[in-house]
Formats: structure tokens, sequence, C-alpha cells
């Protein structure tokens, strides 16, 4: 994922979220609709979303420190993981607790205008969001299906932001739902379920945005094309002859970690083994630019002696546990 299109879609998705939170929370007044409350409280929890996003891409750019030789790109990891379990947990428990007073104490919905107006306002404004998102995401998500997209994507913020926007046009409708059979039947308890729902969406939101995180705070190896490529680089058949076994990590978004024990020619000097591995360090880094820490050992390959346990190099975290 480009960084630029990520923070495109953030930006979009933050501007949206502060005008709409504002307009909710206007119309809550007027209303005294619960599932205003807690939209508005749902639409500030994504800005404090984006914030944090925005923050974490901000510190990930550091350089790299003795502390840290590696550098900061897992910094982007960490900020959508608060993001999945502080923000959406907090909006979600609070919606439902929203929902369970209103429906313990149901009360008429006043100027309904104000929930009505504001409610097909904040749809309009994230249907533009969401479109941001999905467009941003169509330049990097090839022929993977959406559900492959958010599982296997190493940058976080677009999967983020799209689960948020599909989230939030989810939340809108239940909460116009609700809004709409509490002013048809005079019941706000229909206020409250709505509400409850509403909850309930952010939570699963929340669990599944965790799971994606964890996955990449973990560290997962590169994509299945980007392992194909690496292999097909590091060997030229001359001067290293075999791959003998490799691992690789993600240790941001955007740069690689690519370790790796390679056969050479058993007469080769000295020079000649240098040689060849900055050969084929060049040659991974032209077939895979965000490879860029990459650690070759040279070996001298016997077939008489047995391979060292490995895993399927062309089988990644995502064929498994997400």
């Amino acid at each position: 994922m480009s960084a630029s299109g990520g923070t495109k879609a953030i930006v979009a998705a933050l501007a949206a979220n502060l005008a709409i939170a504002a307009a909710k929370f206007v119309a809550f007044l007027f209303s005294g609709s619960s599932s205003m409350l807690a939209e508005s409280v749902h639409s500030l929890a994504d800005s404090g979303n984006q914030g944090l996003l925005l923050l974490g891409g901000k510190k990930a750019q550091r350089e790299a420190t003795p502390q840290h030789p590696f550098g900061y790109g897992r910094e982007r990891y960490i900020y959508a993981f608060l993001v999945s379990i502080v923000l959406f947990s907090v909006g979600g428990m609070f919606a439902i607790y929203e929902g369970y007073e209103k429906i313990k104490h149901p009360h008429p919905i006043e100027a309904w205008y104000w929930p009505v107006g504001v409610l097909v306002f904040a749809i309009i404004a994230e249907s533009f969001s969401f479109r941001t998102a999905i467009k941003e995401s169509n330049l990097i998500r090839g022929g993977l299906t959406w559900t492959q997209f958010v599982r296997r994507a190493k940058a976080p913020e677009l999967p983020v932001v799209l689960l948020e926007d599909l989230g939030a046009l989810v939340g809108l409708i239940l909460a116009l739902g609700g809004v709409g059979l509490a002013l048809l039947t005079g019941d706000g308890v229909w206020d409250g379920i709505g509400t409850l729902c509403i909850g309930v969406l952010l939570i699963l939101i929340a669990i599944v945005l965790a799971a994606e995180t964890k996955s990449l705070l973990l560290g997962e190896s590169a994509g299945t094309e980007e392992v194909k490529r690496i292999e097909a680089a590091v060997v030229d058949g001359e001067t290293v002859t075999r791959l003998i076994h490799m691992r690789t990590l993600h240790l941001g978004p955007e740069e690689l970690l690519v370790a790796a024990k390679i056969a050479v020619q058993h007469d080769d000097s000295a020079a000649e083994v240098a040689n060849a591995i900055n050969a084929a360090e060049a040659r991974i880094r032209a077939a895979v630019p965000i490879a860029r820490v990459i650690y070759l050992e040279p070996d001298v390959y016997d077939e008489r002696k047995p391979a060292p346990a490995r895993t399927d190099l062309t089988k990644t975290p995502d064929d498994t546990d997400g």
C-alpha cells in the first residue's frame, strides 16, 4: 500500500466523521434519541481512530536507532491495534449501555426532523468517505476479494478505514430504522433496540480488526507472490546454485526482512562468495523493493545431508490464522 493512498483515505474519513459527530450530537440535544447519542459517540470514536492512524504513520517514519535497529515501522500496527481494541470497544460498550437504558426507560422522540435529517446527511457523507476508501484500496487490491484484502493486507490503514466506514454506514441504517420505528409506533423502545444493534456491530468490527492486527504484530511473512519473486532472484545458477532455506518477516508495511541460506560453489574464494552475496542482494531488491534488510548465509550444499526443518515457503500466515 502506498502511504499517500492510506493517508488520503484517513483524512477523508476524519473530515466526514468530525462533521457528522457534531451534527449527530446537535440532533440528540433536540430530539433526545439514544440512537443519535450512540451514533455521535460512534463518530467521535471513528475520528479518534483516524487520529491514531495518522499518529502511527508519523511515528513509523522515524529513523532507526541503536535501541531499535530495525526502525519503527511496526508503530503502524500498534496504533491500528489500539484503534480496534480501545476505541471501537469503548464505543460499542457505550452504545450497548445506552440501548439498555433506553429500553428500560423508554421515552418518545421529540423534534423528529432533527435525527432523520442528520441521519440522511450522515449516510451521504459516509458514502463519500467509503467511496474514497474503496477507490484507494482498488489501486492495490489486485484480484483479491474484499475479505482476502482485509486479511492479507500488510498495511493496516486501508482495511481499518474500510471496516470503519462500512460499520458507520450499517450503524446509520440501524439508527434510522430504530428512530423510524419509534416514530411510527410511538414506542421509544425501538430507539433503544437500534442503539443496542449499533453497539453489537461495533464490537464485532473490533473483534475482526483485533484479530487481523494481532497477526501483523506477531510478525507475518512476505506474501506468496513476493516469496516467489525472491526465490527466483536469489539463484543465478552460477555463483549461487541453490536456495537452501529462507525466512521473511515484515518489519513494517513497507519494509521486509529476508534471511536465507544459499549454496555457493565449493571452490569459490572468499572474495567470490562475497561478490555472489552482494549480487544476490541486488537481485532481491530489484525484484522486491521493500526487501530492505537482507541477510544471506553462504554454504556448500550436499544432497546427502538431510535438509533442515523448514516451512512451506509458498504458505504464508494469511493462509492459516489470518
